[in-house]
């Protein structure tokens, strides 16, 4: 029988991204998200950035893509992010549509019928997807993909 892993603590680490454009992806992740930057690579040949929220790495930016995401492919189906309430949701709606993002819902929707989960589904520079959510205040918005999850299905 094969064992697995025996720590009692097992938590997702930082997540790395690979980007087309870096200076385009940078701001982006830092005005959405209020990122620091802990470190950077400025070669021409290795761009990458290490950002951080008060001190620990979250996310890595790696600029080593040809071409913008896919969702036909397997691999990273979409990247959340946690926040405290409905109102932090909100808040970062309102960024992200100063910054011109897709979404694809219309405001804050839930997670599925009934749930008081619920948040917003965007995309970065890149198409990668994304989603910013509360685990509860969206009691009351819709559910656009009725029973099931509508992270899934965007």
């Amino acid at each position: 029988m094969s064992q697995s892993l025996a720590s009692k603590s097992l938590q997702t680490g930082h997540v790395g991204l690979n980007v087309t454009d870096i200076e385009k992806s940078l701001p982006f992740y830092i005005r959405v998200f209020g990122f620091e930057i802990l470190a950077e690579g400025k070669d021409d040949s290795q761009r990458w950035a290490f950002l951080a929220r008060d001190g620990k790495l979250v996310l890595t930016l790696w600029q080593q893509s040809d071409a913008a995401f896919s969702t036909g492919a397997a691999g990273l189906h979409h990247l959340s992010f946690q926040v405290d309430t409905i109102e932090d949701v909100k808040i970062a709606e309102g960024v992200l549509r100063e910054l011109g993002a897709n979404f694809a819902h219309d405001g804050v929707v839930s997670h599925g019928e009934g749930a008081g989960s619920g948040g917003i589904f965007f995309t970065d520079p890149d198409g990668i997807r994304l989603e910013i959510y509360a685990p509860s205040g969206a009691e009351t918005a819709p559910a656009p993909t009725g029973a099931a999850p509508t992270c899934g299905f965007f």
